[in-house]
């Protein structure tokens, strides 16, 4: 059994090829993976989850354990996360990693695929609500995918979304600025809701025509990033039906109170990637991606965790 560091995940995994397996896993793979909708426990100081996964035709089997804290003593403490791949034939543990940075990764990845699907491809406006890891990780990986010329972001504490704003301009050569909510939702062209609210960041009316949304943060029935109206307004993908209709609150809320129908929900990521479901019909329409985290896409990331010949993990 091989046993990675964090540091080992963050030198091993690159975000381009992060971007494609996910891509090829949903494309080709999905229909013969066994997944089934991750366990949630309550626990001390929040939830944990458990997300299996075997990837009949890849022969690949994993399974992700993460603790949810819901108010940890560092803001970056929220997800804590471990990653087993198994021996597919006998059952036994080959790989074992912390995999804070694989979630991270994974979760901007899949963004990034849908919004190159769904994106249009005149996007300059890169808006991210959020100032923790995953709003980090998608300013990161979503310019791999469009060329934005500027992004803006919005978090509880303006102060802290400043300094975040700084960080980020220093690093990624793209001009990042803090902005309050109603400017984050009217100027963004693409929009990643990376948050731990549990009640709507924004009014969606302030949306502009042809936007595109990548909903990360919650996932659970009673949260939500996101209203109603942002909701009716958008054509839907999900990553999962069957994820999404156990834990998606953005979707189940409107879905409950008869805002929306079932039928709203157009698409899930694999009838994107295959074409049997169009979604962007138009260049104004607004289209939205909810994404609440699936064992997949970890299978996928965890798969390209491969030491090169004579290298020992650190």
């Amino acid at each position: 059994m091989e046993f990675l560091t964090e540091a080992d995940v963050r030198r091993l995994l690159d975000p381009v090829q992060v971007i494609a397996a996910i891509e090829e896993a949903f494309r080709l793979r999905y229909p013969d993976t066994v997944m089934p909708v991750r366990a949630q426990m309550k626990v001390a100081g929040g939830v944990f989850l458990i997300m299996p996964c075997y990837d009949r035709l890849a022969h690949a089997l994993g399974m992700k354990l993460v603790k949810f804290n819901e108010n940890p003593h560092v803001p970056e403490s929220h997800i804590q996360a471990t990653y087993i791949l198994f021996d597919a034939d006998s059952g036994g543990a080959r790989l074992v990693i912390p995999a804070n940075y694989l979630t991270d990764l994974r979760t901007a990845a899949t963004s990034a695929v849908a919004t190159r699907l769904l994106a249009r491809a005149d996007a300059r406006v890169l808006g991210i609500f959020g100032t923790g890891r995953q709003a980090r990780a998608h300013l990161r990986v979503l310019p791999l995918v469009r060329k934005f010329e500027r992004a803006v972001v919005t978090g509880r504490d303006h102060a802290r979304a400043r300094d975040f704003a700084q960080e980020m301009s220093a690093e990624r050569a793209l001009p990042v600025e803090a902005v309050y909510p109603r400017t984050n939702a009217a100027e963004s062209d693409v929009l990643c809701t990376c948050t731990t609210s549990h009640t709507p960041l924004f009014d969606g009316r302030m949306l502009r025509a042809g936007a595109h949304l990548n909903l990360v943060g919650s996932f659970q029935p009673q949260t939500r990033e996101v209203d109603d109206y942002t909701i009716q307004r958008s054509r839907v993908v999900v990553d999962t039906f069957e994820g999404a209709l156990a834990e998606a609150g953005d979707l189940l809320l409107p879905l409950r109170s008869g805002a929306i129908s079932r039928h709203h929900l157009l698409a899930d990521l694999h009838q994107l990637l295959s074409g049997t479901r169009p979604v962007r019909t138009s260049p104004s329409e607004i289209t939205l991606f909810k994404s609440v985290g699936c064992a997949l896409e970890d299978l996928a990331a965890a798969r390209l965790l491969k030491l090169p010949a004579g290298t020992q993990p650190r």
